[in-house]
């Protein structure tokens, strides 16, 4: 009896040792976190980013994002911002704010002043040369947000 269980447990690890094998031969693929650079360059964009979105006139014709401004100083919403990059692309960071759907409350915002944010997020991308594959990385994520930001146009009455 001892014997069967010996061999059946030398057996099994003959089959696995290709297997284990081969999972040391890949190694795992980059997060988008490491493709961007980590924190210093996603904090640079994001630097630059908001700087753009706070003189965006489609953006400041909206009073709402305005009286959010007021209540959010700018450094901090900066940090925010990178720490959810940082997050959402694989990072080490924490990000321990309020949801998106949660912090876009009440601001109304619509269909122009989402693009004209794209706009600019776009522009700060370029201008720190961020590859097209990760642009499209980080676009994607930006888009899978719209649901909790955008708010719908209300239905005409027929």
């Amino acid at each position: 009896m001892k014997r069967s269980v010996v061999v059946v447990s030398v057996a099994t690890l003959l089959l696995l040792l290709p297997v284990v094998g081969q999972a040391q031969d890949k190694p795992a693929a980059p997060s988008l976190y490491d493709r961007l650079g980590g924190l210093y360059p996603i904090s640079a964009v994001v630097d630059d980013f908001i700087e753009r979105i706070y003189v965006n006139a489609t953006l400041n014709a909206n009073p709402a994002i305005g009286n959010a401004r007021n209540a959010v100083r700018k450094p901090g919403l900066k940090v925010h911002v990178a720490t959810l990059v940082c997050q959402v692309t694989g990072g080490p960071c924490k990000y321990v704010g309020k949801g998106m759907k949660e912090s876009h409350t009440g601001f109304h915002i619509t269909e122009k002043e989402w693009n004209a944010l794209l706009v600019d997020f776009r522009a700060s991308l370029d201008r720190f040369k961020v590859p097209a594959a990760e642009q499209g990385e980080l676009l994607a994520i930006v888009e899978s947000t719209k649901p909790d930001i955008v708010v719908k146009a209300a239905a005409t009455a027929k």
